[in-house]
């Protein structure tokens, strides 16, 4: 490159490809050098959840509902005049904003839910851990604080606090309430070009589409009616107990369960993610559950230092979308100058749907080892095949195969026209 801009040019349009072959082009002259901490016995595994009957009764409900809100948007962009008669969109901006809002919650939804089915086989895995002598640590990504706090808000004082409104659920019915497309839109004319903006009466308040609004609730209606499912992060503080976890992520409430099995809420200070971090390092409690949040700058590793040796069993409950922060995160258990290397246990389940956030991640890993080291196979250390990255060649090719399966009626699980 004849210039350091032409090099930043080239590299901001290449993207990481192009930085990916930087880095291994340098690793081959010799010129780039990465070091990073040794894996060596560091052991790798990954518990999967089957789906009981009763919850893939559960989760089938779910699709179905998230089925019904998915024609209802369609019917409601409609109604409100984003889309013509014939399907059309008169605005392609306010179609797609309302298209990704729906995608974004879907994902996020199924992401918590599946997390809370995951969270029997994990607590009956701690158990076993805890028998033998061992100690846990469980990284997530989300608390659900702020759907707590909404939760609240909305209630009464005198009413009293249930699992059942401490659920994912909420996140959907956020979405139907905040983003749902229900006020009507009007075409008009802006230098030449047509656009829709929002319709108004004579007050200037937004006018209310009647047949979207009935569409918004019926889907809502449909999705009080299922069965709610606590979220993994609740469920393993009630099963084991507050005095014996360590929570390590700066939620300032939390839900708890009395022994009579009713919920309270406990306020935190904001020294707490310290205070637990050393209760689980001093050996006090022998289960911590840290965040992004709570995890800046933490170790948790059985470190020579600490009076808490025992080897640790660390379980990826929730590896999220940043490949830096997972990698980051599962180094809070290996450290130098510790007893013993720990045990990573990568948590999903058999939901082929999972292995999308799977997937993400692992590439994502992959491309990190590419950049960080100069080959993709280092970045996740290990913990994902490579089977599990869905945005291969071979996985696009599978993919364009089924699709012309569907197409060609071949396909055993749906028609075409489904």
């Amino acid at each position: 490159f004849p210039s350091r801009e032409s090099f930043v040019s080239a590299m901001e349009a290449g993207g990481v490809a192009a930085m990916e072959v930087v880095a291994r082009d340098f690793k081959t002259l010799g010129l780039y050098t990465a070091r990073a901490l040794s894996f060596d016995g560091v052991e790798y595994d990954v518990l999967e959840h089957a789906l009981t009957p009763a919850q893939i009764e559960i989760y089938d409900a779910y699709a179905g509902a998230f089925r019904t809100i998915h024609h209802n948007l369609e019917a409601a962009l409609t109604a409100t005049g984003v889309n013509d008669a014939s399907g059309e969109t008169n605005a392609s901006a306010a179609r797609a904003s309302a298209k990704s809002r729906f995608e974004s919650t879907k994902q996020r939804f199924f992401n918590h839910l599946l997390m809370g089915m995951k969270a029997p086989t994990i607590i009956r895995a701690i158990k076993d851990d805890l028998a033998a002598g061992k100690a846990c640590v469980i990284q997530v990504v989300s608390t659900g604080e702020s759907l707590l706090k909404r939760r609240l808000e909305t209630m009464d004082p005198e009413d009293e606090l249930v699992e059942g409104a401490l659920t994912p659920r909420d996140y959907v019915l956020g979405y139907l309430e905040q983003a749902f497309p229900i006020h009507a839109q009007k075409l008009v004319e802006i230098d030449g070009n047509m656009v829709v903006e929002p319709l108004r009466d004579e007050t200037g308040a937004l006018v209310v589409s009647r047949e979207a609004l009935a569409l918004r609730d019926a889907a809502m209606m449909e999705l009080m009616t299922l069965a709610p499912i606590p979220s993994a992060l609740d469920q393993i503080l009630w099963a084991f107990g507050d005095e014996a976890v360590a929570e390590v992520t700066g939620r300032s409430i939390r839900p708890l369960k009395a022994e009579d099995g009713h919920l309270f809420i406990e306020k935190r200070a904001a020294s707490s993610n310290s205070s637990e971090t050393q209760a689980f390092m001093d050996g006090e409690k022998d289960i911590l559950i840290f965040s992004d949040a709570g995890g800046t700058g933490r170790s948790y590793h059985a470190a020579q230092t600490a009076k808490n040796q025992k080897r640790r069993r660390h379980y990826l409950l929730e590896p999220g979308w940043r490949a830096d922060a997972a990698i980051q995160g599962l180094g809070r258990t290996h450290r130098s100058a510790q007893v013993s290397a720990p045990f990573f246990r990568v948590c999903t389940s058999d939901v082929h749907g999972e292995k999308r956030f799977t997937s993400t991640i692992a590439k994502r890993l992959d491309q990190l080892g590419a950049l960080t080291k100069g080959q993709r196979e280092t970045g996740s250390q290990g913990m994902f095949r490579e089977e599990d990255n869905l945005e291969s060649p071979i996985a696009r090719a599978a993919l364009r195969g089924y699709f012309a399966d569907l197409a060609a009626g071949r396909a055993e699980a749906m028609s075409y026209e489904s």
